[in-house]
């Protein structure tokens, strides 16, 4: 953040001021712009080949496809002397699409167990001598109908966030996982209905599981 601020604030005084002080041939902004490029995608390049936790790997990534391409163009003089240089990313292509795969496989895995650790909670509510909740009046599992829709959402958000190739691609992998916690739901919920008949509160859990299908669909 310190580098990033720091660069974006001398590049527009450079752009603004120091440029017209010298000849067009001088280049001035270019050799700046390319020296201050230079040692950022440098460290970002040390970080990226350093151990990372899951955290530290978005935020990278935030910097390379958003952060560092956008936010540094949100001075309008800044940003017409940017589009001079095509200065490029932070990072090689290939060190990035590893950073990328790497945020994708851990997310993939953290919501797949966040999705599996819900279901056991709700199958343990079941087994409870209580009423279920109601959610405008109606009985409803929260955890479920709203819990598993939100946490699959804000994974895409996220990955959104850095790009929407990978918006598209953690997407396309959790598209596998919903069916198969749903085919987990169902078989739980099939085993319920076979084993708990005199659970005293079995028709409002039946009740509770059928109007969560609508929140699922």
């Amino acid at each position: 953040l310190h580098m990033g601020k720091t660069m974006k604030e001398d590049l527009t005084v450079v752009a603004k001021y120091i440029n017209k002080l010298y000849p067009p041939e001088f280049n001035v902004f270019s050799i700046y712009a390319e020296l201050y490029h230079n040692y950022f995608a440098s460290q970002a390049k040390k970080n990226a080949e350093s151990h990372l936790e899951d955290k530290d790997i978005y935020l990278l990534l935030s910097w390379v496809h958003n952060f560092y391409p956008k936010d540094m163009k949100k001075d309008h003089a800044l940003a017409m002397e940017l589009d001079k240089v095509k200065l490029g990313s932070l990072l090689p292509s290939s060190l990035s699409k590893e950073l990328e795969n790497k945020y994708l496989d851990s997310e993939e895995v953290t919501v797949k167990n966040s999705l599996s650790r819900c279901l056991d909670k709700e199958i343990q509510r079941w087994k409870e001598d209580k009423e279920p909740e109601k959610l405008n009046g109606h009985f409803q599992s929260e955890l479920l109908g709203i819990f598993v829709i939100q946490s699959i959402y804000s994974s895409q958000k996220r990955a959104e966030d850095i790009s929407k190739a990978v918006g598209e691609e953690l997407s396309r992998r959790l598209l596998k996982e919903l069916p198969a916690f749903l085919r987990s739901y169902r078989d739980a919920f099939e085993d319920f209905k076979e084993k708990s008949k005199k659970h005293t509160y079995y028709k409002p859990i039946l009740i509770a599981n059928i109007n969560n299908c609508w929140n699922f669909r």
